[in-house]
């Protein structure tokens, strides 16, 4: 058995990547030619990404929580512990908690060969996320 200790702390989602506040922990980031990371990352309630691309794609495993996610062009989807979500490679999307309850996921990234894991685009605005949570909620009821 081999346990590697945690000599990372806990860092807060910048403001110009997320709206509201998230919280990420790296579980892995190996040294090259490893190009896998994984992240936990937790979204206190209305907290999201911004619209992002992964160039390999991205696997995110919910732990705790509710969590909303879409893809462009696509329906919000509810996400709940125990869901694995698979966004494809470079497919716009993006993912966070509801407007009333925190969601915690793993994130799993695989970076290209330049160890480019991910494009940040625009944000999903205010009336947007509403909108949408507001959709979802409707038709989970």
């Amino acid at each position: 058995m081999q346990i590697t200790r945690s000599s990372i702390d806990t860092a807060k989602g910048p403001a110009d990547l997320f709206t509201g506040d998230v919280y990420i922990d790296a579980v892995a980031a190996a040294p090259a030619p490893s190009r896998v990371t994984a992240s936990l990352v937790h979204f206190m309630p209305g907290a999201r990404t911004h619209w992002h691309r992964h160039p390999l794609g991205q696997t995110v495993f919910v732990t705790e929580g509710i969590g909303l996610c879409q893809r462009r062009g696509g329906p919000v989807e509810v996400i709940r512990p125990g869901d694995r979500v698979l966004f494809e490679a470079g497919e716009e999307h993006w993912h966070g908690a509801t407007p009333n309850r925190l969601m915690v996921h793993l994130a799993i990234n695989e970076g290209d060969a330049d160890h480019d894991v991910v494009h940040w685009l625009t944000p999903v605005t205010d009336e947007e996320y509403q909108a949408r949570a507001r959709s979802t909620s409707r038709a989970h009821q």
